[in-house]
């Protein structure tokens, strides 16, 4: 195996599946390798398409308005929402090995989903926004520090939505489905796969902790990295368990015969 930037070192004979897939780090590294331009790609839309809710928000925090910050939040997470399913859906392409170009499944995920995606995106850019508000209101407007509990619970929140928002997003772009039967579904396998979802959930959180307690100098990592990486990082530790309960690249097949498997 040669050196490469998504191929750091030999890790020997690649071992693979009954599929004939890569396994383990190797197929981490070879789905990087191929696809990592797309994600680039995908990343930078969905980074346009937050735009208005970081406008929107950013100005309701400057003007320390809540009623500002609801309407705004809304509002921009709404239009991010779509993007943000075009980020899920290019990513599990990659995973499960879809044909096509990048340009052809964009347009087509974000056809077939964004009128699914706006509630969702409504609701994460409500979260997403009182959140940051609040921790603005914990961390660095008020004179007293908070605390070791309510940090924990803001932390936790944080976990929670990681975790929510990890396992709902993929049914939205793969499945039709009810909202009620999404939740249902994500309890189920949270139940089911609880470590591996807190250790997906634990990783994102410390990802963007990161980001944030490293501003502003992380700011420049957001175009590249920051939006489309951890995603595919998280995703990929979830992916197996995923097509073990949801059967996705079978159900897959059956509706769409023209995405093949591909074999290594």
């Amino acid at each position: 195996m040669a050196f490469s930037l998504f191929r750091p070192f030999n890790t020997g004979e690649p071992q693979r599946d009954s599929r004939g897939r890569l396994t383990g780090i190797d197929r981490y590294q070879d789905v990087l390798g191929r696809c990592w331009k797309r994600f680039f790609l995908s990343g930078l839309v969905t980074l346009a398409g937050f735009v208005p809710f970081a406008l929107g928000v950013g100005y309701a925090i400057l003007s320390s308005s809540i009623l500002v910050l609801l309407p705004a939040a809304m509002i921009g997470g709404a239009v991010a929402g779509p993007f943000v399913a075009c980020l899920y859906d290019g990513i599990l392409r990659a995973l499960r090995d879809a044909p096509g170009s990048w340009r052809g499944n964009f347009r087509r995920a974000f056809r077939q989903n964004w009128r699914g995606a706006l509630l969702p995106g409504a609701l994460t850019g409500l979260f997403v926004g009182a959140a940051a508000f609040a921790g603005m209101m914990l961390f660095a407007w008020s004179s007293v520090w908070p605390t070791a509990g309510t940090i924990c619970v803001y932390l936790f929140s944080w976990l929670l939505f990681f975790a929510i928002s990890t396992l709902y997003w993929p049914q939205l772009v793969l499945f039709e489905q009810s909202n009620l039967v999404r939740l249902r579904n994500l309890l189920l396998f949270t139940l089911k796969y609880f470590w591996r979802v807190l250790g997906a959930s634990a990783l994102q959180l410390v990802f963007w902790l990161l980001m944030v307690l490293f501003a502003p100098w992380t700011l420049l990592l957001l175009p590249f990295v920051a939006v489309w990486f951890i995603q595919y990082a998280v995703l990929f530790l979830l992916y197996d368990k995923l097509e073990e309960a949801f059967r996705l690249e079978e159900q897959i097949a059956e509706q769409f015969p023209d995405q093949p498997v591909r074999r290594d």
